[in-house]
């Protein structure tokens, strides 16, 4: 079908890319090279026709010719442009060097367009910006709603607990109760530590003294050295009395019992000691102690 009469059909009839407003009438297909609906920008009034499409920042040559117009699938032949603006200027000049001038000068204008709002999206991008997000009023509301019912019913809980708890040690309830176990073991639990310290503080204290052995231990020290003085006292009485006592057996002063009595402090005297009292009266008597 010839180009003319595409075009006719599409302007005074109808196009469903047609957007007209009131600044003018622009062409919503993506293919439109200027997105301006008229003769020379209309991709489809147009068998010989090129523009330039973006894919995922990729940038593609787009260019159809009246020999493939019988192929829908291959209508279209498409080329990846480089990412340098030079050398995608050179890839068009290369793929468009005998089609019309009017229509290379409008996708050099495209591409150059192109490639600045991509580098203004990339700064965007880098750009730590700030969002906006909105809160919804009832949602908030219902939130502090909520928040307020639970800690009413965890004062009514406590209270109800505390309560109870009194009426426990009073005994209102008796000896038998069917408590739940979870419960009735935490209440044992913190009776427990209540009761901890006041136990603690009860203990006794143990204390190690020394014992009264020393004291004994020169006493007997004062016993023996007291012999001697007696034996003296009755020499001077007579040689008669001691015959008398020569049987009776006597207690004598050991050796070296001063350096023993140092190293024996605080031990306890496991020996037997025999005292002997004269009298010139009474005779002798014999005193044993241990």
């Amino acid at each position: 079908m010839s180009d003319d009469v595409i075009w006719h059909c599409i302007r005074h009839n109808h196009c469903s890319f047609m957007a007209k407003i009131t600044t003018g009438i622009f062409c919503r297909n993506p293919y439109n090279a200027t997105g301006i609906c008229n003769r020379s920008s209309c991709p489809l009034a147009n068998s010989r026709y090129a523009t330039i499409r973006d894919h995922d920042g990729i940038f593609y040559l787009y260019m159809k010719t009246a020999e493939r117009a019988h192929l829908p699938n291959k209508l279209w032949e498409r080329v990846k442009l480089p990412r340098n603006y030079e050398k995608a200027m050179e890839v068009i000049n290369k793929h468009l060097e005998f089609w019309p001038k009017l229509l290379v000068h409008k996708i050099k204008q495209r591409l150059t367009k192109m490639t600045q709002y991509r580098i203004r999206m990339r700064k965007l991008q880098l750009k730590v910006r700030e969002k906006v997000m909105t809160m919804p009023r009832k949602e908030t509301q219902r939130h502090l709603r909520r928040m307020d019912k639970a800690e009413k019913a965890a004062q009514l809980e406590k209270n109800i607990e505390s309560e109870l708890k009194e009426r426990l040690k009073k005994g209102v309830y008796g000896d038998i109760y069917n408590y739940p176990f979870k419960e009735f073991d935490t209440i044992l639990e913190m009776e427990k530590d209540d009761v901890a310290p006041a136990e603690e503080e009860e203990e006794e204290e143990v204390e190690y003294v020394e014992g009264d052995d020393e004291m004994d231990d020169m006493e007997d020290i004062e016993d023996f050295g007291g012999l001697p003085d007696d034996e003296d006292d009755d020499d001077n009485d007579g040689e008669t009395d001691e015959d008398d006592l020569s049987d009776e057996p006597v207690a004598k002063k050991p050796k070296g019992r001063g350096s023993d009595l140092r190293s024996n402090i605080g031990k306890k005297s496991k020996k037997l000691i025999t005292e002997v009292e004269r009298d010139d009266d009474m005779g002798t008597r014999r005193r044993t102690r241990m």
